[in-house]
């Protein structure tokens, strides 16, 4: 290890001993916490368990060069970093080890995440930020491995644009860009495809990241043998190393155990990258893992009697402890007092947190059992209900699942009765679902007055002699008023600066608004939009290109796990309202033409999906976003940015609203429902089959997620009694949750004579060509005849077979 003088600087002896000793007391204490953890599982008061154990003295060497303003995007072994930089207390720690849903008792996920999982609160009560320069931050953990590295990405590329861009507005959220972000990553992670995208990513924009690798030489029971080339990613990484002639990263390596080591290479790391906004590898190796990877097993089961001898001779902890003693800060009877006062401060802080957490748990059992007792007593089914509440008395560590199981079963002995006690137990399952349910479902989207939904139509307005422009145009003029309006508003995306985008959406811009602003990006859909989670989070207002509908498969795990996800698992305390920018439907063949809807529906719900059929109405989706705090994609029509359309007079106040659809033909005899590109072919059908006797209303949904919030899909049934959902989705893909919504949400099966229907894609992807698209698609004449033969079967006289 590093001699004591050389570590301490200009501090006095005792100052710095008292640091020394603090830190081990932190160290203890994460271990202990770990210990206990453990045993917590294994009891069952705790679902599942996976900590920090053998990686404290590193993560106390980080938590030293970590500054107020800064960020962290981590991983779940990163308790002690948290304890240290005081973001995490003991009861805290248990807290969220037995998912307590009190957000002030358990700060981390309000219970919605397992533990080790880390957050800090960006945001006040009322959605505004809080002043984040003043505070150390953490962006929410996800499980996913590597799942952090993208929007570490993002975070850090915020200091650069904060520094470098004139004009914004960066009280609450950065001074000159000196904020570092910091990246945790386990070494078998590094295997993932996520970071070698953002290392590559991070090297060209230069930007002041820096990345820890935890080294224990496993993922969970595999070696780096079968992980890592040389089994040792900063050897493969070398090449990145930047020099004299050319940019890149600064690579550090340290032993995990040298305390005094990794406290001045985790302090050169911390200048280079806040100084130079130059990105920083750390490989931290000879880590340990004393209890294995999780509580699902232990590491006795693959590491040889040689490897666990090791491991105890090499334990952080352990080694810390050596050296205090040989620098002569403390004696073994010193250290061992350390260590007694934290297992005896842990014990408690465990105790305190399981009593917290059973507290309104067992009140609500009692209410209960008293509310049983009275209805034993009225009940012809008394003695069943008696066992029912024995039962639910008997249980010492109860859960709310315990208490509604019973409650709800002993409802069913008296399902005939009409006593009053019947009343008071179903007036009281009622009121606790009501109370329970938001502590589990809340916050999937904003619940504050910047919610997307809350913001107000503006419809466009025209000239009399209003000029017809390529859809592009309206376009390119609504983004240039925004980047004018908002200083904080960027885009970037494959080809998306230069030439300002494959569809010229953005032609000009560029130039007029700067590299950074108007950005393009390598071949990496992941990282585009890591990037735009991570300035999202820090107050920018990001729009992620996603060149072609298609390629967002690239992101979709990113999309998911991370963005979707990321207002719900941290109840409302962090926001990120990216903007996701792409185009899709109708181009050619199977790798640009496909429609995700089914999927994105199913995996993105947290971000809102919308579907404008024209670029007027994408326009007015972009300006009311930037008002809201809620994530989006917009999927503007591809075959649409040629085609002509008035420009209004307003283009930049236009908004169009969320979640609210659009009739845009009103008929009497069948209601059709459809969206972005293949409306323009329902359009040429409902003219059609007018002529042939049929009226058919039109309605454009123009956003799926959220979904007709004021049911104007089932006044229009009520009226037309029919309803076809037409779709170029592949089947049980947009069109089954359009008519999930219609059928059970909006309940309009009540107000139909006809059997409701889709009209889909083939089951295939789109094949080349025209002709391709003919036979892939729903094409007019399929539309026509779809909607044909549902009035043939209602009035086969007046509408004969057509073939």
């Amino acid at each position: 290890m590093q001699p004591l003088a050389n570590l301490k600087n200009n501090i006095s002896f005792e100052d710095f001993k008292a640091e020394v000793l603090s830190d081990y007391k932190i160290a203890v204490e994460s271990r202990e916490c770990s210990l206990l953890g453990r045993r917590e599982v294994l009891t069952g008061k705790a679902k599942f368990g996976i900590f920090g154990d053998g990686k404290e003295v590193p993560q106390l060497a980080m938590a030293k060069a970590f500054l107020k303003g800064d960020w962290r995007s981590g991983y779940y072994r990163d308790q002690t970093f948290m304890m240290a930089i005081g973001e995490l207390t003991k009861e805290q720690f248990f807290a969220g080890l037995y998912a307590n849903t009190d957000i002030e008792l358990e700060p981390m996920s309000a219970g919605r995440q397992m533990g080790g999982h880390f957050v800090t609160h960006s945001l006040n009560d009322n959605g505004s930020w809080k002043d984040l320069t003043k505070q150390y931050n953490s962006s929410a953990d996800i499980s996913p491995t590597a799942g952090q590295m993208p929007r570490l990405l993002g975070l850090a590329q915020a200091s650069k644009i904060f520094r470098e861009v004139k004009g914004i507005n960066t009280s609450n959220f950065s001074i000159h860009g000196n904020e570092v972000a910091w990246g945790t990553i386990g070494n078998a992670s590094t295997s993932e495809g996520l970071f070698f995208e953002t290392i590559n990513a991070a090297g060209v924009l230069q930007v002041p990241m820096i990345i820890s690798i935890w080294d224990d030489d496993y993922g969970i029971s595999v070696h780096a043998r079968h992980q890592t080339t040389k089994e040792n990613i900063s050897e493969i990484l070398s090449g990145f190393q930047r020099d004299k002639d050319s940019k890149g990263y600064e690579i550090l390596r340290v032993k995990g155990w040298d305390y005094a080591n990794l406290i001045e290479t985790y302090q050169e790391a911390g200048a280079i990258a806040r100084e130079e906004h130059v990105p920083v590898l750390i490989h931290v190796t000879e880590l340990t893992q004393p209890q294995g990877h999780s509580t699902s097993g232990s590491h006795e089961r693959y590491k040889t009697q040689e490897r666990l001898d090791w491991e105890t001779r090499h334990d952080c902890n352990v080694k810390m402890r050596e050296w205090i003693i040989e620098s002569g800060i403390a004696n073994h009877e010193v250290l061992t007092e350390i260590e007694r006062n934290a297992k005896r401060e842990v014990r408690q802080a465990k105790n305190n947190a399981w009593n917290t957490f059973l507290k309104p748990i067992k009140k609500e059992q009692q209410e209960l059992i008293s509310l049983l007792k009275q209805l034993e007593t009225t009940s012809a089914n008394g003695v069943f209900i008696s066992k029912i509440k024995d039962t639910l008395t008997n249980i010492q560590d109860i859960t709310r699942k315990d208490i509604l199981s019973h409650a709800r079963k002993a409802l069913r002995y008296v399902i005939g009765e009409k006593s009053a006690e019947k009343k008071q137990l179903s007036h009281w399952i009622n009121t606790v679902l009501e109370h329970s349910q938001p502590l589990f479902s809340s916050h999937l989207y904003s619940e504050t007055q910047r919610s997307n939904i809350r913001i107000k139509e503006v419809k466009p307005t025209y000239d009399d002699d209003a000029e017809q422009v390529d859809g592009r145009i309206i376009l390119r003029e609504n983004f240039d008023a925004i980047f004018n309006h908002y200083p904080e508003a960027l885009v970037f995306g494959e080809d998306t600066g230069n030439i300002g985008d494959v569809n010229q959406g953005l032609e000009g811009l560029q130039e007029k608004y700067g590299e950074l602003r108007v950005a393009d990006t390598g071949i990496r859909e992941a990282t585009i939009i890591g990037q735009g989670i991570g300035m999202a989070l820090r107050g920018l207002r990001p729009i992620a290109e996603i060149q072609y509908l298609d390629y967002i498969l690239y992101a979709i795990q990113i999309i998911s796990d991370d963005l979707a996800t990321t207002h719900y698992r941290t109840k409302g305390k962090q926001k990120a309202p990216l903007i996701i920018r792409t185009r899709g439907h109708r181009l050619e063949g199977i790798w640009h033409s496909g429609s995700q809807m089914g999927g994105l529906l199913n995996l993105a719900k947290g971000v809102h999906l919308l579907v404008p059929r024209n670029m007027t109405k994408a326009a007015g989706f972009y300006n009311t976003l930037l008002q809201g705090d809620d994530p989006a994609i917009v999927v503007e029509c591809l075959n649409g940015y040629r085609l002509k359309e008035k420009m209004p007079n307003n283009l930049s106040a236009i908004k169009t609203p969320i979640g609210i659809v659009e009739t845009i033909k009103e008929g009497t005899d069948i209601t059709v429902v459809s969206y972005g590109s293949t409306l323009r072919l329902v359009e040429q059908a409902a003219k059609d089959l007018l002529a042939m006797g049929i009226d058919v209303e039109v309605i454009d949904a123009q956003s799926l997620m959220p979904f007709d919030l004021n049911h104007d899909i089932v006044k229009s049934i009520e009226k037309t009694n029919r309803v076809i959902i037409i779709d170029e989705d592949v089947p049980g893909g947009a069109s089954a949750f359009i008519l999930n919504e219609i059928l059970n949400t909006q309940n309009a099966y009540q107000y139909l004579d006809s059997a409701p229907k889709t009209l889909t894609a083939k089951p295939h992807r789109p094949a080349y060509g025209n002709d391709g698209d003919y036979f892939s698609k729903p094409s007019a004449e399929d539309i026509f005849e779809a909607i044909y033969a549902i009035m043939h079967e209602v009035n086969p006289s007046d509408y004969p077979k057509l073939r």
